[in-house]
């Protein structure tokens, strides 16, 4: 593990992404239950200590943000941007997709909601982030805007 300087205070740093996605709330009351889309922003809250190792780049940082993004890039914004993402008892829009050959469609078990996506972005990404510098890394929170105006946070358990 690489060395860390013990008597500062953890650190949070954040990275924002952006995708384009579609998706409907079958069961909305309004103008969601109509496909639609949304130009997401993703931003990924990690916790941890600044890295004191004059041996290696990131020295002086907490994760270099350019690796941060590569992460929720590879595993969250890639799988996700200009895809429908649809809820697999969905099943008139599912079928319907499946019609055209090579429509990138990811479907899900649960509805679309930006809480539902949030969360699973907070699962798939939590574990990496951990494994990217070992133990001193923590998720803290997945903030996914839906709209300018509206977002979701989800966040880790309590963490000291």
């Amino acid at each position: 593990m690489r060395g860390l300087e013990h008597n500062t205070a953890p650190m949070l740093i954040t990275r924002r992404l952006e995708f384009d996605a579609g998706h409907r709330i079958p069961n909305h009351q309004s103008q969601c239950r109509h496909l639609h889309g949304h130009r997401y922003a993703l931003e990924v809250t990690l916790r941890g200590g600044i890295i004191r190792d004059d041996q290696s780049p990131e020295d002086g940082m907490v994760m270099d943000f350019s690796e941060v993004k590569a992460i929720a890039k590879t595993h969250v914004v890639d799988p996700w941007d200009h895809a429908f993402l649809a809820w697999n008892d969905d099943k008139a829009v599912v079928d319907f997709l499946a019609t055209m050959p090579g429509h990138k469609t990811v479907v899900l078990d649960v509805v679309p909601t930006a809480e539902n996506l949030a969360a699973i972005a907070f699962r798939i990404l939590a574990p990496l982030y951990q494994d990217a510098y070992g133990h001193h890394l923590k998720l803290e929170c997945v903030r996914l805007w839906e709209t300018p105006n509206c977002w979701v946070d989800a966040l880790g358990a309590d963490q000291d």
